[in-house]
């Protein structure tokens, strides 16, 4: 009774111009459980590579009018190349180094005993375990960035709806303006309606842009000062915002809390610094404090408040920027002295 045969573990093309040589080969790859087709040229075992299915090559050095190194190359230039085990006799080791850097995984010396057949056995069992892990790690590396991608569109498309959301409220919040006569009412909508288009400015950015972690700040600031002037121009209050800026990038949640800050010191500047009638500048700058620090700074050139005493108006306003001053794990500096505010926060880029 014949012993059963070992499960296949994969197909190997063994070239050598040796054809005794060959079938012993094969022989023994058989018993391990490998399919051994051979192949006399490198011609020849590049056209069975052409025709697929082949797990790994065994290249012998000495073939008729070539050598395993004029080979080797257009087998790893082929689409999904194989694993190569470079087969030499010869004693001089540039051959095998050139092997190596030439694609081969490894290299097996032939010797006179045929020992080198259970060496290239043992070579392939590696070099196949070795070309599974890659595969099993090219795969996984693969299904992330999928996942990643797919995570970043689904994020895109979530901050598209959150910018149509707040741009509809501050629409409705608008037309509710539009809708109350009470002059304090009007104010009151007014400035809600500034909060939520900071915020909507953030997300639309984010959708935009190739990154929805980060934001340009002084892109977002710029395009934030613009529609605050417009806003504050069409309730009759006509002041030049001043905007400096670095290039900066910042978290988005960083930048939100930057954003609502801009909106509400602006916005107190706008109602408070100058007397009625009298026309003044605001300006805002941004700009880098040491190695990972950043400063916001909004100043006027009114009657001035240091920040102490009891605020005017609700005092809504200094909670939120208190608020998200604390978010920025910082809190808003006022000068003591000079002419007009000038309001600092410092923070963590």
């Amino acid at each position: 009774m014949s012993a059963p045969l070992a499960p296949e573990r994969g197909r190997i093309l063994y070239v050598d111009d040796d054809p005794g040589l060959g079938r012993l080969v094969q022989k023994g790859l058989n018993a391990r459980g490998y399919i051994v087709e051979l192949a006399a040229t490198g011609d020849e075992g590049l056209a069975r590579l052409g025709q697929g299915g082949i797990d790994l090559v065994a290249l012998d050095h000495h073939m008729p009018g070539q050598t395993g190194l004029d080979v080797l190359p257009a087998i790893r230039a082929m689409p999904f190349a194989p694993p190569v085990i470079y087969v030499t006799g010869s004693e001089d080791s540039r051959v095998a180094v050139a092997a190596l850097k030439a694609g081969a995984v490894d290299y097996v010396w032939k010797d006179l005993q045929g020992q080198f057949r259970e060496l290239l056995g043992e070579a392939i069992d590696t070099a196949l375990r070795q070309e599974a892990m890659r595969r099993d790690k090219e795969r996984a590396e693969a299904e992330v960035r999928e996942a990643r991608d797919r995570a970043v569109m689904l994020l895109r498309e979530v901050n598209h709806r959150v910018a149509n959301s707040l741009a509809l409220v501050a629409a409705l919040t608008h037309m509710q303006t539009n809708a109350v006569s009470d002059p304090a009412a009007k104010a009151a909508l007014r400035e809600m309606q500034a909060r939520i288009s900071a915020i909507a400015g953030i997300h639309r950015r984010l959708y935009t842009s190739d990154d929805v972690e980060a934001v340009e700040l002084d892109a977002y600031l710029s395009s934030l000062v613009e529609e605050l002037q417009g806003a504050m121009k069409a309730a009759g209050r006509d002041h030049a915002i001043r905007l400096v800026a670095e290039p900066i990038r910042l978290a988005t949640d960083k930048a939100v809390s930057v954003g609502v800050v801009v909106t509400e010191l602006v916005t107190n500047a706008y109602k408070y610094a100058y007397p009625p009638e009298v026309p003044g500048e605001i300006r805002v700058a941004v700009a880098r404090d040491g190695t990972d620090g950043l400063s916001l700074t909004v100043e006027d050139d009114g009657i001035g408040w240091t920040g102490e005493g009891q605020p005017r108006g609700t005092g809504l306003g200094s909670r939120i920027v208190k608020a998200m001053a604390t978010n920025l794990r910082s809190a808003l500096i006022y000068r003591e002295s000079g002419p007009g505010t000038k309001a600092t926060l410092l923070f963590q880029g």
